[in-house]
């Protein structure tokens, strides 16, 4: 049987004409691809409260925590910095407990851009809520260039589990303005952009946790390595306790 990946939604905030898209909840469409050709089953998990998340567990093997808007900064202590970009509050509090309800039963676990954000904020770090805070910042971390085309280098961590998937030096796409500051005690830094940015993160004491700070879904089509991170992730979900 194929491991089921969950990806929570998104909310469509946007007006709209027509009623049934108003607050729709979606997910990113090269995600769904990607776990579909990786060998495993994508399940939508719409945000609900978060008393509701134990039914939410026996359903699935394996969980992304995709990209999206800003993480509110009040869930790491902080009022928002004048250049913070749109958050949606519902969305954060039903992953936040997502995820540390995840990491407790053994799922595997992948974040891209924003959902590396959420892992960390969830386990007790903090994000940089605008780039322009990092006084090392000096790349262009928004590209202008399509966002299935690579935009710089990172540089992977020696003998680290994901640098084994990517190897040492991957040339990524760059989609964000946010970076992560105080790094959670339970994950390790394995990627950097040249401006020291971190660029993944992955679980100190085992494999449970690998996210990264670009966007594989978008460039699976031609990557090897962006594929190798999505085989990795339904090798280790078919491996999570069932």
């Amino acid at each position: 049987m194929r491991p089921r990946i969950a990806v929570p939604a998104d909310t469509l905030t946007v007006a709209t004409n027509i009623v049934n898209e108003r607050n729709a909840n979606y997910s990113p469409r090269p995600i769904t691809e990607a776990i579909l050709k990786s060998g495993g089953v994508p399940i939508i998990f719409p945000n609900v409260p978060t008393e509701l998340i134990p039914e939410y567990m026996p359903l699935f093997d394996g969980i992304i925590f995709a990209g999206g808007s800003d993480v509110d900064p009040t869930f790491y202590g902080e009022e928002p910095h004048q250049k913070l970009g749109p958050t949606f509050f519902k969305r954060d509090q039903f992953e936040i407990a997502l995820v540390q309800a995840s990491l407790k039963a053994g799922k595997a676990i992948m974040g891209i851009c924003r959902g590396m954000q959420v892992i960390n904020v969830s386990l007790g770090g903090t994000i940089y809520q605008d780039l322009s805070e990092v006084p090392t910042k000096t790349l262009k971390h928004s590209q202008d260039a399509p966002g299935n085309f690579p935009s710089h280098h990172v540089t992977t961590k020696d003998g680290s589990y994901l640098a084994d998937l990517v190897g040492k030096r991957p040339y990524v796409n760059s989609r964000h303005h946010q970076a992560l500051n105080k790094v959670a005690a339970s994950l390790e830094v394995t990627a950097r952009a040249d401006d020291h940015i971190p660029e993944a993160v992955e679980s100190v004491d085992n494999n449970q946790i690998l996210a990264v700070q670009w966007h594989p879904e978008n460039m699976f089509k031609h990557y090897d390595y962006s594929r190798a991170l999505f085989a990795d992730f339904i090798k280790r979900a078919q491996h999570a306790p069932k």
